[in-house]
């Protein structure tokens, strides 16, 4: 995409003309990431229910499945019979996001853009014509037995593209180093020890998740065998147990934390017990644990928040210029703190819902969550942060 964007610019270092030009390309931009993602994505459908012995599902049906998927994966809802179904696969959602971070990315670097006026138009322009793809796919796709619910899919749509285009405008054209600069000294190692905080965080879960899988590789088989041998309905369930993951990592995270996670209201599990209910034949909720005995994986995971701190906490103490191991210990509880508030709000994204009934609820408590990530990596965070900056120094 950016080397596709750089050989369209015809702008060359004029600032007038990337004024007028670039919005212009950052819609087109925009488009063809709609476009060529939703083209991937229907050929990913219609490849999977080819093996289906009895035909599968028509290339038009195919068609509106992707474009649902495409719609959940940027925040947006269904209202089926059942109930709401509002639960973004967020692997789905990285590719949206970093489709639409690297149109931007490729009209701020065709046109050398580096004033404000110029990245607010590019990131209007993504932001606003994304917006309207999302709307006009929620009216395609709409049925009446899977009702759009437009206004989500258009709010989730626009942040998405806000956040995804405005980060990457901001960086490439260098307003983001500006904005530092004016800050306070320990702003920029603060969000730093957050991002890497968090990323730790993230890879720990993924760890929990395999280990679940791996541990019961038996149950894994026999959910994929009580399809019946349909190998659509087999290869389809893993490809979006694949784009769960990350929601499985997160709520992973919530388990280690403390407050546990829930698939429904039956389905309950936590280091203080584990209640089990009828939850959907999917091969990745084999990683659930089989009895009503809190698993071992459960007790280990509580050092993931500590972890998650330390790493949180060292980035602070190696990365401050100045000041005694005190004062880092104290920027290391505000990163623990902050750390604890990005986790709530990624459990907040990746839980939601698969009905009315005892599905209403999936995903780990936002709330919760955020609040014993935050009280156990802030002491971690203060401690790294105190031992890195005293090492640092002498």
């Amino acid at each position: 995409m950016t080397s596709l964007l750089a050989r369209l610019s015809l702008a060359g270092r004029d600032p007038r003309a990337a004024r007028r030009r670039a919005p212009v390309l950052a819609a087109v931009a925009a488009v063809a990431v709609s476009v060529l993602g939703l083209l991937g994505l229907c050929l990913a459908v219609v490849v999977v229910q080819t093996l289906d012995p009895a035909g599968g599902l028509p290339v038009a049906e195919s068609a509106r499945v992707a474009g649902a998927l495409w719609l959940l994966a940027q925040g947006g809802g269904l209202v089926l019979g059942s109930g709401p179904l509002v639960l973004a696969p967020l692997l789905l959602t990285l590719v949206v996001a970093w489709g639409l971070s690297s149109a931007a990315r490729g009209v701020v670097r065709a046109y050398d853009v580096g004033d404000g006026r110029t990245a607010v138009a590019v990131v209007a322009a993504v932001t606003g014509t994304h917006t309207l793809l999302t709307l006009l796919l929620g009216l395609a796709v709409d049925t009446p037995g899977a009702d759009v619910d437009l206004l989500r899919c258009a709010v989730g749509g626009a942040v998405l593209a806000l956040l995804a285009a405005g980060w990457c405008t901001v960086r490439e054209s260098g307003l983001l180093d500006a904005a530092l600069g004016r800050l306070p000294e320990p702003v920029r190692p603060l969000l730093r020890a957050v991002l890497a905080g968090l990323l730790a965080a993230l890879a720990l879960g993924f760890v929990m998740v395999a280990i679940a899988l791996a541990s019961d590789t038996e149950g894994h088989a026999a959910l994929t065998r009580a399809l019946g041998g349909a190998g659509a309905g087999a290869v389809g369930l893993i490809a979006l147990g694949a784009l769960l993951l990350p929601n499985a990592a997160v709520a992973a995270i919530g388990l280690a934390a403390g407050p546990g996670f829930v698939v429904g209201t039956g389905t309950l599990v936590s280091v203080h017990g584990v209640t089990l209910g009828a939850v959907p034949a999917l091969p990745l909720l084999a990683a659930l644990p089989d009895t009503q005995a809190v698993p071992l994986l459960a007790f280990a995971s509580q050092v993931v928040p500590a972890l998650a701190g330390l790493v949180a906490g060292g980035t602070v103490g190696r990365r401050l210029e100045q000041g005694r191991p005190v004062v880092a210990g104290l920027w290391g509880v505000l990163a623990g703190v902050l750390l604890g508030a990005a986790c709530g709000l990624l459990a907040w994204v990746a839980g939601g819902s698969l009905g009315d009934g005892g599905l209403a609820e999936v995903g780990a408590p936002p709330v919760a969550t955020g609040l014993a990530v935050a009280a156990q990596a802030g002491i971690a965070a203060a401690v790294g942060a105190v031992v890195s900056r005293w090492r640092s120094r002498g």
